[in-house]
């Protein structure tokens, strides 16, 4: 086994061999395999979204098996979807490339303020999926979160106890945080801390910006001089706070945006020690040739090859 694979798993000595077997496989599935580093092709866009504001500006996409060959075709280490799209495609590419079941999505249709997904997958569809690991969204400021703390630990529990890593999905917004406070580099750093106090072996979050959104927070990082005046750092940060870095932290590629831009963020992510990124629309909104040199260029410098 690769040593920094084998370090790795080293980090999660409470789990059983199936789940240590099933992270195993995300980590060396890919052209990143062996490195430690990650880059997941997640599609829960067209619920949480809707379909032409997901699949419109490549419309190849509204077929949920051309996700899967573009996660094969591109080596990403996992692909990531909801119950639908995966079992769409989950027979024909069986076994080709790990699998991640989102077990919970929200929708655009109704607003407010404080989001409260719904399960909409089980553990059991995970297995039955032939899956590696289970995805959920926790909203930590939304007024809903302690039922979405509740529901990801006893999901947690019952996917650890039957062999799933567990991927938690971070993403801080409520009516009680600012726009900008949901990128807050004191807010994301917070939120990737209670992702791992709930069990999660990976966890997404995105990239954070300097802003400071909690007084009390403010204090300490201005006592301590705590360094966040670039991404790198900024991701550092992060990495830290999710147990000292022995927990997985990957980071979203959000909106759509140019390529330079993107290049340039997962730049940051390498430099500030983040395990890889998730792409979605920055991925499968490109026609396929376009989006396989895109991903492969992402997985060139995770690899440190530029």
């Amino acid at each position: 086994m690769n040593e920094r694979v084998r370090e790795i798993l080293g980090w999660y000595g409470s789990d059983n061999p199936g789940t240590l077997a099933n992270l195993w496989r995300l980590m060396n599935t890919g052209r990143l395999a062996g490195t430690g580093r990650f880059v997941i092709l997640p599609v829960d866009q067209g619920f949480e979204h809707g379909p032409a504001r997901s699949f419109a500006p490549n419309p190849a996409g509204y077929d949920p098996r051309y996700h899967f060959d573009l996660a094969l075709a591109a080596g990403c280490n996992a692909y990531a979807a909801p119950l639908g799209f995966l079992e769409a495609g989950a027979a024909e590419f069986a076994g080709e490339i790990p699998l991640i079941l989102k077990l919970n999505n929200s929708d655009t249709l109704s607003g407010g303020k404080d989001p409260c997904p719904a399960l909409t997958g089980s553990v059991d569809d995970a297995l039955r999926l032939g899956a590696s690991a289970i995805g959920f969204t926790i909203y930590p400021g939304s007024a809903a979160r302690n039922e979405m703390y509740q529901e990801i630990r006893d999901l947690a529990s019952e996917a650890k106890r039957k062999g799933l890593a567990v991927v938690v999905w971070s993403y801080p917004r409520g009516s009680v945080l600012s726009k900008e406070g949901e990128t807050a580099i004191d807010v994301v750093a917070y939120a990737a801390q209670i992702a791992c106090q709930l069990g999660a072996h990976i966890v997404k979050v995105k990239p954070p910006s300097a802003h400071i959104e909690q007084d009390a927070a403010r204090k300490v990082y201005e006592k301590e001089r705590i360094p966040i005046g670039t991404l790198a750092e900024r991701v550092r940060h992060v990495v830290q706070s999710s147990f000292n870095g022995r927990r997985i932290v990957i980071f979203s590629g959000g909106e759509s945006k140019d390529t330079a831009s993107i290049l340039d963020e997962v730049r940051a992510i390498h430099d500030g020690g983040g395990f890889g990124s998730i792409i979605g629309r920055n991925s499968f909104q490109r026609p396929r040739a376009e989006a396989l040199a895109f991903l492969r260029q992402v997985m060139d410098i995770y690899a440190g090859k530029k």
